[in-house]
């Protein structure tokens, strides 16, 4: 009896021993397959984060009647991180609700789905570079409340517009002097002011550089757009038929980069494999990565073949296919 007892005490033993090991082993195989899945994760990532431009959608919110507040629940659905709002595609929220609830209803909206909030582009507020100084100072004042709406966002940066006038000397002076002036108070809410290359010389870059320079503030930069070359446009307008183009696209990205605090990847068609049919972008992404830069990209496709959403999933798929290329 005594012999019994002990016998099925060691076989409770070795099964319970055996179950031990057998879970162990499974749980060792669960954790060492996670850690693999993280590390190819981390090994497949880009070297950037990818944000959405609410430009990318904005017949979408503008003409197909989408709540733009939507925003960042569509970001998020597409697998972005960040968002980059554009101003202009919430008057009629501002008009109806007020300048206040609307941004607090974007950062109600950015919490809730999780996204980053990284920048607000500006239109519409005036012309930092205009060469009359009362209505440069009006520009400077009207941008401020979108310097302090990108604080409460949690942004990083604004983007603003430096047409002016297509005279070098006088927009050099002209338009560091309205960066200077709103950059001294964006740099109170530690928010950056960004010139991307906008048209007329905001795209021609070593003027724009030059002025960049002057303006020798920590958080004045740049936002280069893979697009956006053209220097000259029909009857001296700002916008809509092109008469002039910046010579060289790759150059001037890279004269940019140094001083970038975001980047754009503007499109606007693809070819049957996927390639965009008027920009390099592997080179433009070696471009990127040389210069060291390494937070958000922000998808901008502004084609009319595709819809918004399918121009946004090409560029998306571009970007990611171009991160696998660069060195």
């Amino acid at each position: 009896m005594i012999f019994l007892k002990f016998t099925q005490k060691v076989a409770l033993l070795c099964v319970f021993g055996f179950t031990l090991f057998f879970t162990a082993c499974k749980q060792d195989k669960k954790e060492e397959t996670q850690v693999y899945k993280l590390n190819k994760d981390v090994a497949n990532a880009p070297f950037f984060k990818l944000s959405l431009a609410q430009w990318s959608l904005h017949r979408t919110f503008n003409e197909d009647g989408v709540d733009p507040f939507k925003f960042a629940e569509i970001a998020k659905e597409e697998g972005f991180v960040g968002l980059e709002y554009v101003n202009h595609i919430y008057n009629k929220q501002i008009e109806a609700l007020g300048f206040d609830k609307v941004i607090d209803s974007l950062k109600t909206m950015s919490d809730k789905f999780g996204m980053r909030n990284v920048l607000i582009m500006i239109d519409a507020e005036g012309d930092l570079a205009d060469p009359n100084e009362k209505l440069r100072n009006e520009a400077v004042e009207n941008h401020k409340k979108w310097v302090d709406a990108a604080k409460k966002l949690g942004c990083h940066s604004i983007r603003v517009n430096t047409f002016g006038t297509n005279d070098p000397v006088l927009w050099v002076s002209s338009v560091v002097d309205g960066l200077k002036k709103l950059s001294a108070y964006a740099a109170t809410k530690n928010i950056n002011v960004l010139c991307e290359n906008h048209g007329w010389l905001s795209s021609n870059t070593p003027v724009l550089m030059e002025a960049i320079s002057e303006v020798n503030m920590e958080n004045c930069g740049t936002l280069p757009d893979f697009g956006n070359w053209c220097v000259k446009r029909k009857a001296g307008a700002q916008w809509g038929e092109c008469e002039e183009v910046y010579p060289d696209t790759y150059k001037g990205i890279e004269m940019m980069l140094p001083k970038a605090k975001a980047v754009s990847a503007k499109s606007y068609d693809f070819d049957e494999n996927g390639d965009e049919t008027t920009l390099d972008f592997p080179r433009i992404i070696q471009l990127v990565k040389n210069a060291g830069y390494s937070s958000y990209i922000g998808v901008e496709y502004e084609g009319k073949r595709l819809s918004e959403i399918e121009g946004v999933r090409a560029t998306k798929a571009l970007l990611l296919k171009s991160s696998k290329t660069v060195e």
